[in-house]
């Protein structure tokens, strides 16, 4: 009632009261705000089995029929536009005040949702998903029409555009009517006229085959992909007006492939997405969740990867070890090396021999240089030294609820996290060390006033904001020298990370600015692996990107706050010493007082310093 009509239930009328009990069997499809004339017809439904069961009279009920309706044009439906985030909380709030309370006390809840903000992360989400779906190829047509099938889809198509008139952007289904390989385009009939698929708009479609990258298998030709009498989808790109030589000469139905051809639309090839994805923003000074996204489709799947999910965050899990280093005593400039590194066997036997992504070492390597090009021995080398179960007391008292390996593995993101728990944990880097408590509901009140529950901020300080500022500088350094590259684009302050399991079966970014975290996750529920190339950089980072760049728009750029004991040294990329007259590359780095290096870095080709590494890299070979 208040959502439709912006009033209490008891003072509905009895035909705005029809409207509302034509709404259970399809909210979506009967929605008066969507589909008015759908609507009307079932309030006279709804009406007239009043009448036949006696419920009202004949003037009533034709009082009812022709009195005037004034629906709310500014109605937001919750569960329709955060469908994962209002399950959630119905969740909650069932097993918080139980079946009764929920569904007949008239409670009214008062969530942290930002509906704008949950409608750009749908956007980005959908977008991403359907770039990255592209890049494995094109499945082919939802199928293949015979002569009578393609007859009596024109025949529906054409009464579905009086009631259902499109709209630029929908994706609908399409009749392939022509395919022309010269003109590089092929035809299709939509319910509202015929459009154009221009190749420069296909080209994507190539035969799926995850062992060739995306870029090196584009089609040349339509026929590669379509064929007349292949049923599509596509998405409506632009209106196009009608050639005015079919004006002039008052012809309907041009010739197919003539000047004179009518075009109503401009479409692109589309296909629904198999791959899946989550995105959670939360304000990490609050705990406040501003946006969830569970999944592609809600109606596909109410499986809320967001929170059920427990996928390995892979590389995402590192900055957790980099920080629990900063408090061992590491530092920025800790010089790690980057070689080949065999732990013992485990008690099966296996030899595990860990190497980097791109299964290349690269000697002597800065700490800060281990993160931002996301190195898998360096980071190992850094848990051997910290410890292990220093490592996940380090993890649970950032948020991480699930259970952890034990094992060196650990660096590597090998244990299964949600979504929701490392966001939060990169919270307490955006927040100057402290974790909230994440919020979805902020008041509970019940029909008569009484104020249920009311939920304010639960933070606590869990590292210094010394070593938070600092891993938030490591991570501005992963956007600007590392796989977080994508993120330049934002053109603001950001700190993040991507990850990437084995075989690319998971890809994430996790990301904050000062006052917003957001997490991504990509990848298939069954754990297959994605495409060539699809990691957390290619795969995940984009939709974070188009995420945040539509919530921050317009909004006033601001910077992390450095604290007090936090201080800047110029070093050496190479040695990690102060950076000297013989540098070759320098970078300014923050560090915790007192941690920064003290000495400069001599020249290059000084004995001692070859010395020093040479020595430092058969040492390592020993072990």
């Amino acid at each position: 009632a208040r959502t439709y009509f912006g009033k209490p239930a008891k003072e509905l009328t009895l035909a705005e009261s029809a409207i509302l009990a034509g709404l259970p069997q399809a909210p979506a499809r009967y929605s008066p705000v969507d589909h008015f004339e759908r609507a009307k017809a079932r309030q006279i439904y709804v009406l007239q089995r009043m009448l036949d069961e006696g419920l009202i009279s004949l003037e009533a009920f034709d009082a009812a029929c022709s009195a005037p309706l004034v629906i709310r044009s500014d109605v937001k439906n919750t569960f329709e536009r955060a469908p994962y985030f209002t399950e959630h909380v119905r969740q909650y709030l069932l097993q918080r005040y139980g079946r009764d309370l929920l569904y007949r006390g008239g409670l009214k809840v008062y969530t942290t949702l930002d509906l704008d903000m949950q409608q750009a992360a749908r956007k980005a989400l959908i977008k991403g998903l359907a770039e990255l779906d592209k890049r494995e190829g094109y499945r082919g047509p939802l199928r293949h029409l015979s002569e009578s099938e393609a007859a009596h889809f024109r025949k529906e198509a054409a009464r579905e555009a009086l009631s259902s008139p499109l709209t630029v952007g929908a994706t609908v289904k399409a009749l392939v009517t022509r395919v022309d390989d010269e003109k590089e385009m092929a035809v299709v009939c939509l319910n509202n006229g015929m459009a154009r698929l221009p190749l420069s708009d296909m080209k994507w479609a190539r035969k799926p085959d995850k062992e060739i990258p995306y870029y090196e298998a584009k089609i040349r030709r339509p026929s590669k992909a379509l064929t007349p009498g292949d049923l599509i989808l596509v998405r409506l790109l632009k209106g196009l007006d009608m050639p005015k030589e079919a004006l002039q000469s008052g012809q309907s139905d041009p010739e197919p492939g003539s000047r004179a051809e009518r075009f109503d639309w401009e479409v692109s090839l589309e296909q629904t997405p198999l791959v899946q994805g989550a995105i959670v923003c939360m304000a990490p000074e609050t705990g406040e969740i501003k946006a969830m996204i569970g999944g592609r489709n809600f109606k596909e799947s109410q499986f809320n990867r967001a929170v059920q999910a427990r996928r390995q965050p892979g590389s995402a899990f590192k900055p957790l070890i980099y920080a629990a280093a900063l408090d061992k005593g590491m530092t920025p400039a800790t010089v790690i090396i980057d070689a080949p590194y065999v732990p013992a066997p485990d008690t099966g036997g296996e030899t595990w021999k860990p190497h980097n992504y791109k299964e290349k070492f690269y000697g002597p390597t800065l700490f800060r240089t281990g993160l931002a090009k996301s190195r898998n021995v360096v980071t190992i080398k850094i848990l051997k030294q910290i410890g292990i179960d220093y490592a996940i007391a380090y993890a649970k008292k950032m948020g991480i609820a699930s259970e952890l390996a034990p094992d060196l593995s650990l660096a590597l993101g090998s244990s299964g996290v949600s979504l929701l728990e490392i966001t939060r944990a990169y919270g307490v880097f955006a927040n100057a060390g402290m974790l909230a408590t994440p919020i979805f509901v902020k008041k509970v009140v019940d029909r008569n006033g009484l104020v249920l529950e009311e939920n304010q901020p639960q933070i606590r300080q869990v590292i210094s904001s010394e070593t938070a500022f600092v891993m938030t500088d490591l991570m501005r350094a992963v956007i600007t020298e590392g796989t977080g590259w994508r993120i330049r684009a934002l053109k603001r302050p950001a700190a993040g990370k991507t990850g990437t399991t084995n075989n690319l079966r998971d890809a994430w970014f996790l990301g904050y600015t000062p006052h917003l975290v957001t997490g991504v996750w990509v990848g298939y529920d069954d754990s297959r692996e994605m495409g060539d190339g699809e990691t957390g950089s290619r795969a995940a980072s984009p939709i974070w990107l188009y995420f945040m760049s539509a919530v921050l728009k317009g909004k006033s750029v601001s910077d992390f706050e450095v604290p007090q004991r936090v201080v800047f040294a110029k070093i050496d990329t190479e040695t990690g010493l102060l950076a000297g007259p013989h540098s070759r590359n320098a970078v300014f780095q923050s560090f915790i007082e007192g941690t920064q290096p003290k000495t400069y870095s001599p020249k290059p080709a000084s004995a001692k310093l070859g010395a020093f590494l040479q020595f430092d890299m058969e040492a390592e070979a020993k072990h």
